[in-house]
């Protein structure tokens, strides 16, 4: 039976840059560097979370991408392959956007789940930001 997610794999193209955003944007926290048989193995994680996220740099095919697409995944495109939750998101939209940290639009949009925005990283990778709708006693 499964138990846990362990890992999310997110391509990048500068692992260094990669960090960078992921720590001092997101406020992730840097969990294991070190350098592996296939290329250097970099994870970051949520605070008090199991699950890390690898930071992996492939060596891109000719005429493509790390993300895998020519030219990189577009802003406002599929959610991304990272979704990370958040418990205030439109508090937590302010400060990322103090840190630098890029979005597909200009604020946090309602949804019928909650509340969503996509960051989108150095590669163009898109980090899907959320906050589940408060639930009331009427709700069920």
């Amino acid at each position: 039976m499964l138990t846990n997610i362990m890992y999310v794999t997110v391509n990048v193209t500068d692992q260094d840059r990669a960090l960078r955003f992921y720590t001092e944007g997101l406020g992730l926290q840097k969990r294991v560097d070190y350098p592996g048989p296939e290329g250097r193995f970099l994870t970051v994680g949520v605070p008090d979370s199991p699950v890390e996220i690898i930071l992996w740099s492939p060596a891109p095919a000719a005429g493509q991408s790390a993300a895998g697409q020519p030219g990189g995944k577009r802003p406002g495109a599929a959610p991304g392959p990272l979704i990370l939750e958040s418990d205030d998101l439109r508090k937590d939209f302010e400060v990322f956007r103090r840190r630098g940290v890029t979005f597909d639009r200009p604020e946090p949009e309602d949804y019928p789940f909650g509340v969503r925005i996509e960051a989108v990283d150095p590669d163009g990778n898109l980090i899907s930001l959320r906050q589940q709708r408060r639930r009331n006693r009427a709700d069920g």
